[in-house]
């Protein structure tokens, strides 16, 4: 079972495997607090997953226009993800952002 650390109103902020300061308390990894806590950081995890791979996305067109990186670079399967990405990106963009904004393609 875990070790749970709380901040000052309660939430779980971190389980540990040993008990710490300010986490000694253990909870059964079933409990519903800590399945709640390990969703929200499931769902934080996805969302900077998704960011980043955008930041990804941006470097490596920095890298090909200012020539120091060649598409042919990267292997067959990275080539292929990268262009369907650019054309989803490219026809959306095409709509002149009415349906969404480009921070939320991703």
């Amino acid at each position: 079972m875990p070790y749970v650390k709380r901040n000052a109103a309660g939430e779980i902020t971190g389980l540990l495997e040993e008990p710490a300061d300010g986490a000694g308390e253990e909870l059964s990894l079933e409990s519903d607090e800590i399945q709640t806590f390990l969703g929200q950081a499931r769902q934080r995890l996805s969302l900077s997953d998704a960011e980043t791979i955008r930041v990804i996305e941006d470097v490596v067109d920095v890298l090909i226009r200012k020539k120091l990186l060649l598409l042919t670079d990267l292997p067959q399967a990275a080539q292929k993800k990268l262009m369907a990405r650019q054309r989803m990106r490219s026809e959306l963009g095409a709509l002149g952002n009415l349906v969404i904004d480009e921070e939320d393609i991703l």
